[in-house]
């Protein structure tokens, strides 16, 4: 038999060492958040998790040990049928739970028994988590960030993207956040992640990144939608190089028609998330942009937008907050292309090629 729990920290050192990462937790905790490239095999399901815990506080913990004994015997009986009948006996899989306890522990049991070499994370997902945190801090440290700024429209994202596809390192908060990190930047279909799962993703980027290379990344606030950007990561960014992406106004408001076309298409929609700014611009002004939007007038709304909201709290917040705005290397966009956008990468990439 071979079982052998290790700590959090540890496993981060030799996440290479494992073939399989097994979350033993039912489907709910693991949609909350989870350990990247983890399967779920659930000793208990949502319900069976809910019944004995109801068992354990109203009955007594033997009556909830015996029931869930069985039911936990019946589950991994069926996760060893469905998946390992074909593992060869040098497989190595990583186990977690909550905290570590019976419902890994009866998995890894099981597997060790079989003969697989079995490593349980000891504390479970709990001191995972911690240590997650902790090596993010240390991560963020040992990276350079280069931070592409510029008004609501210019392009951040879009050249983002078309430095990732050119093969640079790029970390997407909005894309991992699945928000566009504004009042009106909720992406229709889409739920947010939960805080944990979002700090997870981040983490899961930056530890595979290069860190003799420079990491692309917008100028976010410390908030994507509802979720938070990790002190460590923002602290880092705002003390970063910067990029000033321009681009003429009629092109940042094309750009922002075709990039926000639900919301042209959903005119009710749009006028309930423009009533969010009713306390910052009164009754009056938002009543206009709603009127032009039924009217299907939509470049003036989006123009009136940017003048009177977006573009002011940009430069109040670049200033404020990211010290290498100053010096900040600038690129104009002759227009949204995406010959453009490329040329812009390019001329970043050219920028890089030196010592970092």
């Amino acid at each position: 038999m071979s079982l052998t729990p290790l700590p959090a920290s540890e496993v981060i050192a030799r996440w290479a060492d494992f073939d399989t990462v097994i979350d033993a937790r039912s489907e709910a905790e693991f949609a909350l958040d989870h350990l990247p490239d983890a399967v779920n095999w659930p000793t208990l399901n949502n319900a069976q998790r809910i019944e004995i815990g109801t068992l354990y506080k109203q009955v007594n913990p033997f009556e909830a040990r015996k029931r869930g004994a069985f039911m936990a015997a019946r589950n991994i009986a069926a996760h060893i049928e469905r998946e390992l009948l074909d593992k060869a006996r040098d497989w190595k899989p990583l186990a977690y739970c909550w905290r570590g306890g019976q419902r890994s522990g009866s998995l890894a049991l099981v597997l060790s028994q079989i003969g697989f070499r079995v490593t349980l994370v000891e504390g479970g997902y709990k001191a995972f988590r911690a240590a997650l945190v902790q090596d993010t801090a240390r991560l963020v440290t040992a990276l350079c960030f280069k931070v592409i700024c510029g008004p609501t429209g210019s392009g951040k994202t879009r050249l983002l993207q078309t430095m990732a596809a050119a093969g640079a390192q790029v970390l997407d908060l909005e894309d991992l956040a699945q928000h566009r990190s504004s009042v009106l930047g909720a992406i229709p279909g889409q739920m947010q992640p939960s805080q944990k799962r979002f700090e997870t993703l981040i983490w899961d980027k930056l530890r595979h990144f290069n860190a003799n290379q420079p990491i692309f990344v917008e100028s976010e606030s410390k908030k994507v939608g509802n979720l938070s950007v990790p002190s460590c990561l923002i602290e880092a960014m705002r003390l970063s190089d910067c990029v000033d992406l321009q681009l003429s106004d009629e092109e940042r408001v094309a750009l922002l028609l075709e990039d926000y076309s639900h919301l042209v298409r959903d005119v009710t929609y749009f006028c309930d998330r423009l009533s969010v700014l009713v306390p910052l611009k009164g009754h009056k002004v938002v009543e206009a942009w709603q009127q032009q939007a039924h009217a299907g007038e939509f470049a003036p709304v989006v123009m009136d937008l940017l003048k009177q909201h977006y573009d002011p709290a940009y430069l109040q917040s670049m200033q404020r907050n990211f010290t290498g705005i100053a010096q900040a290397q600038k690129i104009q966009l002759p227009d949204r292309s995406s010959e453009s956008l490329q040329a812009a990468a390019h001329q970043l990439f050219k920028k890089c090629d030196g010592p970092q």
